[in-house]
């Protein structure tokens, strides 16, 4: 059952009006609106640190495998073994140029390959399997 404000008020108090149930007064204790220009900075504070937090965890390590990679690819010479993208495992024949190489896959066969397509070296790999 619903009770009106007229009968659900005590005889002490003065009745409530409707403007001041639609707007009440700002006592010392009502709440402030909270600050536009704090909230903003708060939030551009987070998105700043998502940034760094993607550039530490995702994008600096994959720098450093890059240049170690390119320093890996830049250092080969005629006689290294090495491993292709595809998984074969041959010895540097011959470097064409800056970008192609041959590479001896055994019992005469010679493929030439793209040299970014080589991704170790296999005595490299080796080494790492026997320490593990």
């Amino acid at each position: 059952m619903l009770i009106s404000q007229a009968h659900a008020q005590d005889s002490e108090t003065p009745p409530v009006t409707t403007t001041e149930m639609a707007a009440p007064s700002m006592d010392a204790g009502a709440i402030t609106p909270p600050d536009t220009t704090n909230i903003l900075l708060q939030n551009v504070g987070m998105i700043v640190l998502l940034v760094v937090m993607f550039y530490i965890l995702l994008i600096r390590p994959q720098q450093k495998r890059f240049k170690e990679h390119k320093e890996m690819i830049d250092g080969l010479k005629v006689g290294d073994k090495v491993v292709t993208a595809g998984g074969l495992i041959g010895t540097l024949d011959k470097i064409i140029d800056k970008d192609e190489v041959v590479v001896d896959l055994g019992n005469g066969l010679k493929v030439t390959s793209v040299r970014s397509m080589i991704q170790t070296k296999a005595d490299k790999t080796a080494a790492n399997t026997n320490n593990k």
